[in-house]
């Protein structure tokens, strides 16, 4: 199953082909959106874009959002990638959907009532490499009004919805993508939720901007103190066992897989986009 590839996903329109090269270097992968960025009578358009555009681009870091199975283009859309394509599949309401688009790598996405309710089935599918929520359809398949309250963080069905993506994915081995910040100048409220977000084990977030690309790397990054704890954790353990007490805290199992963690984030990946917080 495909790994994913940094923190970061930017969507990119379909119907702009003149964007994919630069959103794919400057994110850690790019997701051509056939869906919500393309307009219904660009779609066929778009669709040709993508697929003629498919070959120049790294398939390890670039996925296509097709359109929900259930209306008229998803089905044209799936037929006319090739296999290897990533996709995204939006509205994900069963199992059923993610296998009806293999032999495709599937990221899930659930955003309405039954794809939330549906997230441990879904990722637990073949052909699926992940989930990733959405708070804003979420609400409008509940008939709401809005996903955020007045103090601008999400209502609590938005965030049961986005904890049960996260343990959906993670119990079922697969990685969970946290849905994008709409207030593009919102800088520093974009840094908040991917922090939160890398904090509870999240993957990665996606954006819908270039500006949102650095905040989300910086998030997902562990600072230099994080890093240095988790080396002399885990050069303690071996020495003092799993179970020791380091700087007056006690360090057991669950504290070294959050160190493991840590220096994982850390690996070398070739890319200096990816920094180190001080």
């Amino acid at each position: 199953m495909s790994a994913l590839k940094g923190p970061a996903l930017l969507f990119c329109p379909a119907d702009r082909p003149d964007r994919y090269a630069k959103a794919a270097a400057r994110a850690d992968s790019v997701v051509l959106d056939l869906e919500d960025a393309v307009a219904p009578a660009d779609k066929d358009r778009a669709r040709q874009s993508v697929v003629q555009a498919l070959p120049g681009l790294d398939p390890a870091h670039t996925f296509v959002r097709i359109n929900a199975l259930d209306t008229p283009w998803g089905e044209h859309d799936l037929a006319a990638l090739p296999a290897h394509t990533m996709v995204m599949l939006p509205k994900a309401g069963s199992a059923a959907d993610v296998r009806a688009c293999a032999p495709h790598t599937v990221l899930a996405l659930c955003e309405t009532a039954a794809g939330v309710l549906a997230a441990e089935s879904l990722a637990r599918t073949d052909n699926c490499a992940g989930l990733m929520w959405g708070g804003e359809d979420l609400i409008a398949d509940l008939g709401g009004r809005s996903s955020r309250g007045p103090d601008g963080g999400y209502r609590g069905v938005v965030r049961h919805a986005r904890a049960q993506v996260l343990l959906a994915a993670t119990a079922a081995h697969k990685y969970a993508v946290d849905a994008v910040h709409l207030d593009i100048p919102d800088l520093e409220g974009l840094a908040v939720e991917a922090e939160d977000a890398a904090a509870v084990g999240f993957r990665a977030k996606a954006c819908i901007h270039p500006s949102h690309v650095a905040p989300i790397r910086t998030a997902f990054a562990p600072t230099e103190a994080e890093g240095r704890w988790a080396r002399e954790v885990l050069a303690a353990a071996e020495t003092h066992g799993a179970v020791f007490r380091h700087e007056g805290r006690m360090v057991d199992a669950p504290v070294l897989a959050h160190a493991r963690s840590v220096l994982t984030a850390l690996e070398p990946t070739g890319d200096a986009a990816h920094p180190t917080r001080k």
